[in-house]
């Protein structure tokens, strides 16, 4: 009986590390929610209820509802009272508005980083841009544009500036179906690819003016890019 009991506890205490290691369900939702919004599977100004959602992810509605509650805050979805839910529509001046502030910001944010940068912060972002080239190779947009926007938020961390940080993220989520949307043209996209590569060469000898020019121009050029698409998109599919 004893030795029963103790294989048990063996058995438990081997499996546990992996029952530890397992995301909780509600950030899985909102990852699989952020790629149907990201992806253009979820459409601006869309409305959806709670239960359609669960019914179309295969989700109970507690993980969902906090899924919901943190792509809200994240600038992606819109709650509105009596309302219910909606995927989150900007305007093309909220785009251009939005884009223009993040240009500036993530330019400071290259500016600082070279400043603070060690060689495994080098490392890390060089492997990162290699990755998001194969996805590029690939043609595989949405596995690319995760590491795009990993490379972008790694450099804004690195600033070191709290205040920043947390700008950057409130804001880029506003944007962020749009920054994706950017890329859809193969000229565009193979565009970013160099302009990675330079930020990169930047990185590597810790130019931060360098950088922060780079980054202005990626930016300005991914906005333009975003403007096009969502103005084709509502000619193309209008209301």
């Amino acid at each position: 009986m004893n030795d029963e009991i103790s294989q048990t506890s063996e058995v438990t205490e081997e499996e546990a590390p992996e029952r530890r290691s397992r995301r909780p369900l509600h950030e899985e939702a909102a990852d699989r929610l952020r790629d149907m919004i990201v992806g253009g599977e979820l459409s601006p100004g869309e409305r959806f209820t709670e239960q359609s959602l669960c019914d179309r992810m295969g989700l109970s509605r507690t993980p969902l509802r906090e899924a919901i509650k943190t792509l809200t805050s994240e600038g992606l979805i819109i709650l509105q009272p009596n309302r219910g839910a909606s995927v989150a529509s900007l305007s093309l001046k909220d785009i251009e508005d939005t884009f223009r502030v993040i240009g500036v910001m993530e330019a400071l944010a290259g500016e600082l980083a070279c400043a603070n940068l060690c060689d495994d912060d080098v490392a890390e972002i060089r492997v990162l841009h290699y990755q998001m080239a194969l996805h590029r190779a690939r043609g595989e947009r949405l596995d690319y544009f995760k590491l795009n926007q990993r490379i972008h938020e790694k450099i804004v961390e690195l600033s070191g500036n709290a205040v920043l940080m947390e700008t950057h993220k409130r804001l880029g989520g506003r944007i962020r179906r749009h920054r994706f949307a950017a890329n859809l043209a193969p000229e565009r996209w193979d565009q970013a690819i160099r302009e990675h590569e330079e930020m990169l060469q930047a990185l590597e000898q810790r130019d931060g003016r360098k950088l922060a020019e780079v980054l202005r121009r990626h930016l300005d050029n991914k906005r333009a890019a975003a403007e096009n698409a969502t103005a084709t998109e509502r000619e193309d599919h209008p209301g």
